[in-house]
């Protein structure tokens, strides 16, 4: 599992000379994601991707539950009408899969489209023009890269750092 830090760099000279730094560090491109306000040109900076910059994996994750609970519930309403009665509990776990799958799909649509909920903080820097980093490492690396970061960029604001990262994006 790793541990997502977040830093707001003041510019994007500071952020390619902290690339470079992380990537001397051992840290590989694609842990590193910057990410900044659309009038702002990265240039060949590692971009953060869409499921970086939405909130579609809290949207899966909430859809999921919602609509698996949601099938439960009208599973076992529709066992107690006598409408599977052959089925028994079999068509409660059915139902609640296909709520889940339903749920998750649609929560995942209107998700895509809102911003990442972890990036909240980020909001005012971003509209400011300041470019924001994203570095993916180890727990055991979190304390090596804030000094890192405190020694080689003292320009840039420590941010914070997520618990977990998801295994996929």
């Amino acid at each position: 599992m790793k541990r997502r830090m977040y830093f707001v760099l003041p510019n994007c000279v500071a952020a390619k000379e902290t690339e470079n730094d992380l990537l001397l560090a051992k840290i590989d491109n694609h842990n590193i994601h910057f990410m900044a306000h659309d009038s702002v040109d990265l240039g060949d900076l590692n971009r953060a991707n869409f499921l970086q910059r939405s909130d579609l994996i809290h949207g899966w994750e909430m859809g999921l539950v919602v609509g698996g609970l949601t099938g439960a519930l009208l599973g076992m309403t529709l066992l107690q009408f006598g409408v599977f009665a052959g089925m028994g509990l079999g068509a409660v776990l059915l139902i609640a899969l296909a709520g889940a799958f339903m749920g998750a799909w649609f929560s995942g649509l209107v998700a895509i489209s809102v911003p990442n909920s972890r990036l909240k903080p980020f909001a005012a820097d971003l509209d400011a023009g300041r470019v924001l980093l994203m570095v993916d490492v180890c727990p055991a690396r979190v304390r090596e890269i804030r000094k890192l970061m405190q020694k080689r960029h003292p320009e840039a604001s420590d941010g914070s750092v997520d618990s977990q990262l998801p295994a996929f994006p």
